[in-house]
């Protein structure tokens, strides 16, 4: 795709950590071109380079990567009367109740690929993970004659089901199914900037319980790798069980993962369905796509964190601990990492939208 023909996007929530991420990932990108940013009233009309510094001046910048000059000097829209006439696509950071009020509005003109949870649960309703279920694109057309939009919706999934549903998805082809137990150990990034995880509750201590995460998981993964019939996605047929815990860990969140096979299969035998599972999307050569995502590492300490979470950028899932289980009929248990600010939310919707495109699904 030429520098003529990329697609003008707009960022909405761009003032946030999220929003922020967006910028960096879209920054020199080859397809998309950030036309316009838009926030809250709060920052509107404001240089950007402006709307993220505080009382005192001092920039309030998240991320790791520099911001991409060009963005500080676009003005801040309101995100409520944001412009579209000049916009191909929108990428949404915002909260969830906000999301429901704006989202619909930009999804009348243009698509919306959005990190809020707000129609995540809707049946006509994708929720795309790249290399998963671009099958479920079929949903699009039903969600315009249902809602009479020219655009669409599709949200990315929760952070915590990134790398599960990523390391399920070849073991649900291959062997089956039959259910899922997992054990999450969470950043404190996935909680945000406000309100989020107070720094003193968090040192020295795993907050066992975070709101309504555990049903999202839970939700989400049975949709994604679900199929579609007379228009609505059929929830794979396996349960799920969770139990998410907080962890004093910046980024990255850890899993421990129990899977009953339908049918048996060998460490060796899981191993290569890992690693042969997404050929046919790494083919494609996407510009944000990792060189594997997921990758299995031999090492017994591993994956960790610190030492793991920035793998490919922070683009793959990475295993580790791959055991036969003798509790599970079929039985296998491992732990797996997935950063949960970059595939789980920025960089793995502008991956969806290159997805899209690619896919002959987003002209």
């Amino acid at each position: 795709m030429s520098a003529a023909k990329k697609r003008r996007v707009a960022v909405v929530g761009a003032t946030g950590v999220a929003g922020q991420q967006f910028l960096v990932s879209l920054g020199n990108h080859p397809w998309f071109e950030v036309a316009r940013l838009a926030a809250s009233e709060r920052s509107a009309g404001k240089k950007f380079g402006d709307a993220i510094k505080d009382a005192s001046g001092a920039t309030r910048w998240f991320c790791d990567e520099p911001c991409p000059k060009e963005a500080l000097n676009l003005t801040v829209e309101n995100a409520e009367k944001l412009v579209l006439d000049d916009i191909d696509l929108v990428f949404t950071a915002i909260e969830t109740e906000p999301a429901k009020i704006v989202e619909p509005i930009y999804a009348k003109r243009v698509p919306v690929i959005s990190t809020a949870s707000a129609f995540r649960y809707e049946k006509d309703v994708p929720v795309f993970l790249p290399g998963v279920n671009i099958d479920h694109a079929a949903l699009i057309a039903e969600q315009r004659k249902n809602r009479g939009w020219k655009g669409f919706i599709t949200p990315g999934p929760n952070c915590t089901t990134v790398g599960l549903v990523f390391t399920l998805k070849p073991l649900h082809d291959r062997f089956g199914i039959g259910s899922v137990i997992m054990t999450s150990m969470q950043a404190v990034s996935g909680a945000g900037r406000s309100p989020g995880v107070l720094s003193y509750d968090i040192l020295d201590n795993v907050v066992p319980y975070i709101p309504k995460e555990e049903e999202k998981v839970q939700t989400e993964t049975q949709k994604i790798l679900g199929t579609i019939k007379d228009g609505t996605i059929v929830s794979a047929p396996f349960n799920v069980s969770c139990t998410c815990t907080r962890v004093n860990v910046i980024d990255g969140h850890t899993e421990a993962v129990f899977v009953s096979l339908k049918k048996p299969a060998t460490t060796d035998e899981i191993k290569q369905a890992w690693k042969q599972g997404y050929d046919e999307f790494l083919s494609l050569k996407l510009p944000s796509a990792p060189p594997e995502l997921v990758h299995y590492t031999e090492e017994p300490f591993r994956p960790q964190p610190r030492l793991d979470r920035n793998f490919n950028d922070g683009m793959t899932t990475v295993i580790g601990r791959l055991r036969t289980d003798n509790v599970l009929p079929n039985g296998i248990k491992y732990v797996l990492l997935s950063h949960n600010t970059k595939m789980g939310a920025a960089k793995g919707a502008v991956l969806t939208g290159e997805y899209l495109i690619k896919s002959g699904i987003m002209q």
